[in-house]
Order: C-alpha cells, then sequence, then structure tokens
C-alpha cells in the first residue's frame, strides 16, 4: 500500500450538506424542545405528587361525609309514591319503579337498593353520555364530585394559589428561628441515613443552587492558570485578599472561586496574585453556562474576537475559519 492511500483512507472526512444543514437544524430545535420538555417534566411530577393526591383526599371526602346517599331504611315509605308490598307487617321496595318523593325532594333509587337525588343523577346520566351508568350510589356520586365540583379548570387554579400560600409560609416558617431549628433537627436525622443522605446531599446542592440567593457575592469573571501554569480556568473574583497573604506575595491578592463542571455551586477557593488574573469580558451568566456545559457552549464575545482586541491569552479563531 503506497503513501498516498495511507493518506487518503486516513484523511478526515468532510460532512455533506444535508448533514451540516440536519446536524445545524438539531442544533437549533434541541434546546427549546429541551426546555419545554424539562418544564412539562416538572408540571407531571407536581400534578402525580402533589395535585392528584389532594384531588382524590378532596373527593373522597365530598363523597363520604357531604353526599346525600340514603338507605331504604333512612326513607319514610309513602304508599303510592312507589309500588310497595306488605311481607309479615314490613314495607319492602320494588325493583319496577324507583322514585320516592320525601320533603318535595325526589329520590331515585339506584341499582344497589339506595337513594341519591334526582338532580344527580340526571346530572351524571346526561353528562356520561354513551358510557355505562355506575350501578351503585357511591360511583355516581364520585362521578358528579369529579365533574361538578373538581374539573381542572377550577382546581388548577386553586391549586396554584394554595401552592405559592404554602410556600411562602413555609419560607417564612423556616427563616424564623424556631423553623430553622427544627429544619436543622430534620436535616441531621437524615443524613444519619446512609443511602439517603447521598441522595438528598446531591439534590439539594442543585435546589440551593438555584432557588437559594448565593452568598457568594461574584463580582466579575477572569481566567487564572490553574491547577498548574500553561492552564488557563475561568474563576469568579470574590474579594480581596486576606493581609496576611498580601504581605507574603509582596504585591495585591484577590479570593477567586474556581467551579466544577458540570456543577458550578462546588469548587475551590483561592488565592492569587493580582498581576497573575486575566479579567474577561464575559457575564457571569455566560461563564455559569460555560461550566455547565462542560465548555461547550463558548460565550459569544470569546469566539471570533480579533487578536488585537482579544484581552489576556491568544484568542481563538473564528468559527467559520476553523471549520
Amino acid at each position: 500500500m503506497s503513501a498516498n492511500e495511507v493518506q487518503t483512507e486516513y484523511s478526515p472526512q468532510r460532512m455533506g450538506p444535508f448533514r451540516r444543514a440536519v446536524l445545524r437544524g438539531l442544533g437549533i430545535l434541541l434546546p427549546p424542545l429541551l426546555t419545554i420538555v424539562i418544564f412539562l417534566w416538572m408540571g407531571n411530577t407536581v400534578a402525580v405528587y402533589l395535585l392528584e393526591p389532594l384531588e382524590d383526599a378532596t373527593r373522597y371526602v365530598m363523597v363520604e361525609y357531604l353526599a346525600d346517599i340514603r338507605t331504604p331504611s333512612d326513607v319514610d315509605i309513602r304508599p303510592g309514591a312507589i309500588d310497595t308490598v306488605v311481607v309479615d307487617g314490613e314495607q319492602h321496595i320494588l325493583t319496577s319503579k324507583g322514585a320516592v318523593t320525601i320533603d318535595d325532594e325526589v329520590l331515585l333509587r339506584t341499582q344497589d337498593g339506595k337513594f341519591i337525588p334526582q338532580d344527580v343523577y340526571d346530572f351524571v346520566s346526561a353528562g356520561i353520555g354513551r358510557d355505562p351508568m355506575p350501578t351503585d350510589a357511591k360511583a355516581i356520586y364520585t362521578w358528579y364530585v369529579n365533574h361538578k365540583w373538581l374539573p381542572r379548570r377550577f382546581v388548577v387554579p386553586v391549586f396554584l394559589c394554595l401552592f405559592l400560600l404554602v410556600l411562602y409560609l413555609l419560607g417564612k416558617f423556616l427563616a424564623a428561628g424556631l423553623g430553622r431549628f427544627f429544619w436543622n433537627q430534620l436535616e441531621r436525622l437524615i443524613h444519619r441515613v446512609p443511602l439517603v443522605r447521598n441522595v438528598y446531599g446531591s439534590v439539594k446542592q442543585v435546589t440551593d443552587f438555584l432557588f437559594t440567593e448565593s452568598e457568594l457575592q461574584f463580582t466579575r469573571v477572569v481566567a487564572i492558570e490553574y491547577p498548574r501554569k500553561g492552564i488557563w480556568t475561568l474563576a469568579f473574583v470574590t474579594g480581596e485578599g486576606m493581609w496576611d497573604l498580601r504581605g507574603v506575595a509582596k504585591e495585591p491578592v484577590i479570593t477567586v472561586f474556581v467551579p466544577t463542571s458540570p456543577m458550578p455551586f462546588t469548587g475551590f477557593a483561592l488565592t492569587v496574585k493580582k498581576s497573575e488574573v486575566v479579567e474577561l469580558t464575559i457575564s457571569i451568566d455566560q461563564a455559569i453556562q460555560f461550566f455547565v456545559s462542560c465548555g461547550v457552549v463558548i460565550p459569544p464575545p470569546i469566539i471570533g474576537v480579533p487578536q488585537k482586541d482579544a484581552i489576556g491569552p491568544q484568542a481563538p479563531p473564528a468559527l467559520d475559519q476553523a471549520r
């Protein structure tokens, strides 16, 4: 095999126009699609583990304690209201007719022998359509409560308002001294469980980073040579360095926070010489995106910056030129 054949065999293949267009379209479509998927997953999680259990509990209470379901012994059967027969001096309800009027209220008998108001029965019968009618009074009342008093167009807004109110009260309670004490005791108990503490610790780090105010006041983004010379790492300036270290370094020092990828809420606090720090023109949000993406998402100001305008080390070439 000749050298030219070897070179041809191992030469990199350039993407065709079709493949390049497909990948470009995929890169445009994936970010909004994944964002929608994440929000749908969060909404589905809240619905499955919070909304639906509350709906089931409310429906159970309304059916068990508020439903107007009467047994034959509760109904004062009047002769002529429904067909009756006397057996051993007792009246028994025949199955030919199922209506009885009690205090000007019409009750209908269900297939299990109990009585419910006629308006409830008519509402279910009209709304159920071609589906078979429930056979017992409790099932009829469950359908009635679910569609009359607990439709999603009413439940979801009320649930969101109550959910926000609970979050507000919980935040106020945990901010107080007593609430913080109980919460700390609960977290100590969780950290004693071997498997649970690992999962809880990781989840808590993510939620603290996303939903709580960071105690670190990042002022700007810089680049330092870490962990050795020749390797550049992005860092956040958190403040001035300690005075004792300034005396040892014999020049001004600053304190920086070096995040880790892909979880930028953990990292290292370093004290470096101010003269060895390279100031960058990117924002803190862009730097966080850079860490979360493990360097895949490069802040736009850095891509294609001319060498004479670049800050710090040599800027990478433009993306089009690299291709």
